[in-house]
């Protein structure tokens, strides 16, 4: 199984168009060591050529023309995605959607109920995109235990795990959650029996998710916030991580602590707020990162199992 970050990068990206703070005013003026980072979605296949996209951030475009792999040129109009999983319906997961309307064939998308709820209703890009390319929409179950296979995307098996977490500022049960508001994915490798666990939006760690994160050989989990006042402190939001659905790297409890008892051979955070002093390469953050040997995801990082 191959793995390619396409963006790492929470709500934003790095830096954040209208944002000032010390990771952005730094990273622009060239001042800290840091690197630029789009907002988060990930590409995953069996065999390098049909490959599922999770989560079609804004900057899709650009994600897709960095990496050739989507876009094996085989006829006058093509692509290398064959399928999409939408863990969420947040808009900085689903925008990129509407770049990606001048399909021939109605895009494979899967979701969940809820999701599907919040895209025809709260914000209807299922709706907009059936003047385009429409879309063909798959119902992903959130028992835990049904697994599916992505339409063209062989090898792969897929089971969503129900997660604690929001839905997006405009849905209409914002402040009533529902189970499938937010997933988690495990992911395997049906012929090495390898297994991915991505989480990019993890609230809490509740007692189903652990099973998931103990069998992976790799977790690529929530990395937005490092504290959880990280935004509050800064001046810039009244809202802490966990209001937003993200727990935060450090204190107790926190995903650090969660983290360092597992097995998997890579442990890697991704979706991170370009507050989070984790972007700084020589920061003491970092370092306490590296010396738990856990990593930050970064555009273009290509991860195999």
């Amino acid at each position: 199984m191959r793995i390619r970050v396409l963006g790492s990068a929470a709500g934003g990206g790095f830096p954040q168009w209208n944002c000032n703070c010390p990771n952005c005013d730094g990273v622009r003026k060239g001042s800290i060591r840091a690197t630029r980072r789009t907002q988060s979605s990930i590409a995953v296949s069996a065999d390098s050529v049909n490959w599922i996209l999770f989560n079609a951030s804004p900057d899709i475009l650009s994600q897709i023309q960095s990496f050739p792999e989507l876009q094996p040129a085989r006829k006058i109009r093509d692509t290398g995605i064959r399928s999409i999983v939408l863990i969420d319906a947040q808009i900085d997961h689903t925008t990129g959607l509407f770049m990606l309307r001048e399909g021939t064939t109605p895009l494979n998308i899967y979701c969940t109920d809820m999701v599907h709820e919040d895209l025809t209703r709260g914000n209807p890009i299922f709706g907009i995109l059936d003047h385009f390319c429409g879309v063909s929409w798959h119902r992903v179950p959130v028992d835990g235990e049904s697994a599916f296979e992505a339409l063209g995307v062989p090898g792969l098996r897929i089971t969503a795990v129900p997660l604690t977490s929001k839905a997006p500022p405009y849905s209409p049960h914002r402040h009533d959650p529902h189970k499938g508001d937010n997933i988690g994915i495990q992911i395997e490798d049906i012929n090495s029996g390898k297994k991915l666990f991505y989480a990019p939006g993890l609230g809490a760690i509740e007692e189903h998710i652990l099973p998931y994160m103990s069998q992976a050989d790799c977790v690529l989990v929530d990395g937005t916030c490092w504290t959880n006042e990280e935004m509050v402190t800064l001046g810039i939001s009244d809202k802490r991580a966990l209001d937003m659905g993200h727990l935060p790297q450090s204190g107790e409890g926190g995903m650090i602590e969660v983290l360092k008892p597992l097995p998997a051979s890579r442990k890697i955070l991704i979706h991170i707020n370009n507050t989070n002093p984790i972007l700084r390469e020589d920061s003491q953050e970092r370092k306490q990162l590296d010396a738990e040997e856990i990593e930050v995801a970064f555009d273009g990082m290509d991860i195999t199992l």
